[in-house]
Protein backbone atom coordinates (compact mmCIF):
# COMPACT_ATOMS: atom_id res chain seq x y z
CA UNK A 1 0.00 0.00 0.00
CA UNK A 2 1.02 3.55 -0.58
CA UNK A 3 -0.26 6.63 1.50
CA UNK A 4 -1.10 9.93 -0.24
CA UNK A 5 -0.49 13.29 1.88
CA UNK A 6 -2.76 15.58 1.56
CA UNK A 7 -0.48 18.16 0.06
CA UNK A 8 0.62 15.71 -2.69
CA UNK A 9 -3.20 14.45 -3.48
CA UNK A 10 -3.68 18.53 -3.64
CA UNK A 11 -0.62 19.19 -5.90
CA UNK A 12 -1.75 15.90 -8.07
CA UNK A 13 -5.34 16.38 -8.85
CA UNK A 14 -4.26 20.16 -10.25
CA UNK A 15 -1.45 19.09 -12.47
CA UNK A 16 -3.45 16.44 -13.71
CA UNK A 17 -6.25 18.42 -14.25
CA UNK A 18 -3.74 21.02 -16.47
CA UNK A 19 -2.72 18.33 -18.31
CA UNK A 20 -6.02 17.20 -19.05
CA UNK A 21 -6.42 14.24 -16.80
CA UNK A 22 -9.98 13.08 -15.87
CA UNK A 23 -9.36 13.16 -12.25
CA UNK A 24 -12.72 10.85 -11.55
CA UNK A 25 -11.26 7.74 -13.63
CA UNK A 26 -7.08 8.31 -14.25
CA UNK A 27 -4.77 8.39 -11.55
CA UNK A 28 -1.03 8.51 -10.36
CA UNK A 29 1.25 5.64 -11.35
CA UNK A 30 4.47 5.52 -9.46
CA UNK A 31 7.46 3.30 -10.12
CA UNK A 32 10.83 2.55 -9.94
CA UNK A 33 13.80 2.32 -12.57
CA UNK A 34 17.60 1.42 -12.30
CA UNK A 35 19.34 4.54 -12.75
CA UNK A 36 19.83 7.55 -10.35
CA UNK A 37 23.12 7.80 -7.71
CA UNK A 38 21.67 5.73 -5.31
CA UNK A 39 21.15 2.73 -7.21
CA UNK A 40 17.21 3.10 -8.05
CA UNK A 41 15.08 6.18 -8.93
CA UNK A 42 11.52 7.18 -8.92
CA UNK A 43 9.39 7.67 -11.36
CA UNK A 44 5.83 9.39 -10.87
CA UNK A 45 3.55 10.09 -13.91
CA UNK A 46 -0.07 10.27 -15.00
CA UNK A 47 -1.79 7.63 -16.71
CA UNK A 48 -5.16 6.24 -17.72
CA UNK A 49 -4.77 2.88 -19.22
CA UNK A 50 -3.99 -0.25 -16.45
CA UNK A 51 -1.69 -2.82 -17.34
CA UNK A 52 -1.76 -6.92 -17.05
CA UNK A 53 0.59 -6.79 -14.14
CA UNK A 54 0.29 -3.61 -12.31
CA UNK A 55 -1.38 -3.23 -8.90
CA UNK A 56 -4.10 -0.91 -7.98
CA UNK A 57 -4.66 1.11 -4.49
CA UNK A 58 -6.61 4.29 -3.52
CA UNK A 59 -5.60 6.20 -0.57
CA UNK A 60 -6.98 9.72 0.44
CA UNK A 61 -9.15 9.66 -2.21
CA UNK A 62 -6.84 9.33 -5.00
CA UNK A 63 -5.98 5.66 -6.43
CA UNK A 64 -2.43 4.84 -7.14
CA UNK A 65 -1.16 1.97 -9.90
CA UNK A 66 2.29 0.26 -9.49
CA UNK A 67 3.51 -2.35 -11.58
CA UNK A 68 4.21 -5.79 -9.91
CA UNK A 69 8.30 -5.23 -9.95
CA UNK A 70 8.50 -1.55 -8.65
CA UNK A 71 5.95 -2.79 -6.01
CA UNK A 72 8.41 -4.58 -3.80
CA UNK A 73 10.37 -1.91 -3.65
CA UNK A 74 7.21 0.69 -2.86
CA UNK A 75 5.27 -1.23 0.01
CA UNK A 76 4.66 1.10 2.81
CA UNK A 77 6.24 4.61 0.81
CA UNK A 78 3.88 7.78 1.61
CA UNK A 79 3.57 10.05 -1.39
CA UNK A 80 3.81 14.50 0.31
CA UNK A 81 4.75 17.26 -1.70
CA UNK A 82 6.93 19.74 -0.88
CA UNK A 83 6.80 23.16 -2.09
CA UNK A 84 9.12 24.47 0.97
CA UNK A 85 13.02 27.09 0.24
CA UNK A 86 14.83 23.33 -0.42
CA UNK A 87 13.18 23.06 -3.76
CA UNK A 88 9.56 22.26 -4.83
CA UNK A 89 8.13 18.23 -6.14
CA UNK A 90 6.74 15.27 -4.98
CA UNK A 91 8.83 13.53 -1.96
CA UNK A 92 9.13 9.62 -1.49
CA UNK A 93 8.93 8.69 1.83
CA UNK A 94 10.51 5.21 1.51
CA UNK A 95 10.89 2.74 4.66
CA UNK A 96 12.67 0.59 3.05
CA UNK A 97 15.43 2.79 1.57
CA UNK A 98 18.27 2.20 3.23
CA UNK A 99 19.90 5.05 1.90
CA UNK A 100 19.06 7.86 -0.27
CA UNK A 101 20.97 10.57 -2.03
CA UNK A 102 20.81 14.23 -1.40
CA UNK A 103 18.44 15.42 -3.47
CA UNK A 104 15.81 12.47 -2.77
CA UNK A 105 14.89 11.20 -6.12
CA UNK A 106 17.09 7.93 -5.81
CA UNK A 107 17.24 5.49 -3.41
CA UNK A 108 19.14 1.57 -2.30
CA UNK A 109 17.83 -1.45 -0.41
Amino acid sequence: MIQVTEKAKQKALELMQEDGYDTSTDFIRVGVKSGGCSGLSYELNFDKDIKENDKVFENNNIKIVVDKKSFLYLVGTTLDYSGGLNGTGFVFKNPNANRTCGCGESFSL
